[in-house]
């Protein structure tokens, strides 16, 4: 049975993430590729009611260390439920948002710092790293808005309400955005960075040049 392979997709709410994961696995199942998608947090029962927890707005009195001890939860049951299980049957894995994602908004944003992160991980996902990361920056003010704009009209079409994090002050998530950084300066192998504007297709093209790279590499 071939090695499966995990990707994870990264950056701010509003950033692309979810478009580029959509035609990151069509291009992959055309082209012959076994692929699951899920989400973090989310993606399971319990990491969907996790999620609706954490992002309600309604719970704005969530501490900083109670939101990343549901962040590991989620992790922790994605990782035993969806994540291992794939790559051991030899599927391509994509994942929006992993523990980067808790690096950068508790560890950066809520100012915890990445050692309770890390350390977090390694204790309670076995330390499990993605294979490749893509990490997406458009401009910090576009990511904002879009993300704003479109968790208002989710709610308007079905009441979900998930926009706690998108209140916050712009200095949140100026720290959340130069975490990221971080975190892609000190990983280079396993990061990709892809900032800027860019047109979806432009961004699409830019990824699966990389995911074609890497794969042939694996084999």
């Amino acid at each position: 049975m071939p090695q499966g392979y995990f990707i994870t997709f990264e950056g701010l709410d509003g950033s692309g993430k979810s478009t580029q994961i959509r035609l990151l696995a069509t291009h992959l199942e055309k082209n012959g590729q076994s692929v699951i998608q899920t989400r973090q947090p989310g993606g399971t029962e319990t990491g969907d009611r996790i999620r609706s927890l954490i992002l309600d707005s309604r719970n704005a009195g969530i501490a900083p260390l109670t939101e990343l001890a549901l962040m590991f939860a989620d992790r922790a049951q994605s990782i035993a439920e969806i994540i291992r299980p794939a790559l051991n049957t030899g599927q391509i894995v994509l994942c929006d948002r992993y523990t980067d994602s808790t690096e950068a908004y508790q560890g950066g944003g809520r100012q915890l710092g990445s050692e309770i992160v890390l350390d977090l991980h390694r204790d309670l996902c076995g330390n499990l790293q993605p294979d490749l990361t893509i990490l997406l920056l458009p401009s910090l003010e576009k990511s904002l808005r879009r993300a704003r704009r479109r968790n208002s009209r989710t709610a308007a079409l079905n009441g979900a309400d998930e926009n706690r994090f998108e209140r916050e002050q712009d200095a949140f998530f100026t720290r959340t955005y130069e975490q990221y950084r971080t975190i892609a300066a000190r990983e280079p192998m396993r990061v990709v960075t892809i900032d800027g504007d860019e047109p979806i297709d432009a961004i699409h093209q830019r990824i699966v040049s990389v995911v074609n790279e890497r794969l042939a590499q694996r084999t």
